[in-house]
């Protein structure tokens, strides 16, 4: 009887994992308006989680992980490049989402803590941009998870509500930047959604699009045809383009994307138009062009996280990449050990950068190299 018990348990998880989740995740509260940052909220220093005068030893972004003892699998003997070699550019990155509470749409500042899980999500995926002579990372008060699994009006209310931190961040930063410094925007889930908005509500048409080397909308589905062409930059097909924005989702195999894809279907692109059966635009970061597949010898180096997140070493030649034309979605082989954070489906989502994390520092420098290149000529 416990074993037919168990079973069925098991079955119930497996059908409707999706709607329980939902359940257990989405508040039921009303939302509630918050009050409007103070306009000159993020001149205090505070208000950062990464910034330029913090030093390195208190910007989680400025971390920069070992080689693993076992390098047999390194694929060249390389090092991380010195930030004094490459020429100057500055990045602003926007924290996945690490509020996860159900009684609140937002997250306050003083929550201990999702503040904690954030800083460990900007030393694990910010610091791949550690390359950089600036790095931004603002702290905002973001959507609960909860958020980003429906498409009610609170949850766009709640998105609305981060996003108007994040915007205030930017504006910020922007006028904190040396004119003649290139800028390179990323964000990873939550933040990958606000790097869009970013793009579309403040940089399309305007000039400051000209200064960016590289955009990084990570673990959140782009339409080629209904959101690409909103974005006001080409997807980056090739490993020496600036002027261009990546993005990718990474799954194990098998895979399963009904969940994820769920809201990709449902929801308009920025268009307007119907994004389902629309393909997504896929990035490698081990080729650092579209639509490609790679082996894991092209793999520089996985950041295998502690279970914090915020600690770990990096280990060469460990994971492939192949974007899948079906599914749109970034396949990495059988399921890699990273640890206990993978979401149902063979979903890798949490670990989106870490898996290419030294391909990812290298493809930074490249753009910008490429973009400074463009400059001068």
């Amino acid at each position: 009887m416990l074993i037919v018990l168990v079973i069925a348990g098991l079955f119930v998880l497996r059908m409707y994992a999706e709607e329980l989740t939902e359940f257990a995740m989405v508040p039921r509260v009303e939302f509630v308006e918050q009050e409007p940052l103070a306009e000159n909220a993020y001149e205090d220093p505070a208000m950062w989680f990464s910034r330029p005068g913090m030093g390195a030893v208190n910007d989680p972004a400025r971390w920069q992980p070992a080689f693993s003892e076992d390098r047999s699998l390194l694929p060249t003997p390389t090092e991380p490049a010195s930030a004094a070699d490459t020429p100057a550019f500055a990045v602003f990155f926007v924290h996945s989402t690490s509020f996860t509470e159900n009684d609140a749409w937002n997250a306050p500042l003083d929550d201990e803590p999702s503040q904690e899980r954030a800083r460990a999500m900007v030393r694990s995926m910010g610091s791949a941009f550690n390359q950089a002579s600036e790095i931004w990372v603002p702290r905002y008060r973001q959507a609960t998870y909860g958020a980003l699994l429906t498409d009610s009006a609170d949850a766009g209310r709640a998105l609305d509500a981060a996003y108007a931190d994040i915007e205030a961040a930017f504006d910020f930063f922007v006028d904190s930047v040396p004119e003649d410094v290139p800028i390179v925007i990323a964000g990873h889930s939550q933040g990958g959604y606000h790097v869009v908005r970013l793009l579309t509500d403040k940089l399309k048409g305007s000039p400051l699009l000209e200064r960016v080397a590289v955009a990084y909308s990570v673990g959140m589905p782009i339409s080629v045809q209904a959101d690409l062409p909103e974005l006001g930059l080409p997807a980056c097909a090739t490993a020496e383009q600036a002027g261009c924005i990546a993005s990718w989702a990474s799954f194990a195999e098998p895979a399963d994307t009904a969940q994820y894809l769920r809201l990709y279907n449902e929801v308009p692109g920025i268009n307007g138009e119907p994004r389902q059966g629309t393909p997504i635009l896929c990035f490698n970061p081990l080729t650092g062009s579209l639509n490609d597949s790679a082996e894991a010898s092209r793999n520089l180096g996985t950041l295998v996280p502690e279970d914090d997140l915020g600690s770990g070493e990096l280990v060469a030649g460990a994971v492939p990449a192949r974007c899948d034309a079906a599914s749109g979605v970034l396949l990495i082989g059988d399921p890699p050990d990273l640890g206990q954070y993978v979401l149902p489906g063979n979903n890798y989502h949490v670990y989106d950068i870490p898996l290419f994390w030294r391909n990812l520092q290298q493809d930074v420098v490249t753009r910008v190299n490429r973009w400074h290149q463009q400059q001068h000529s």
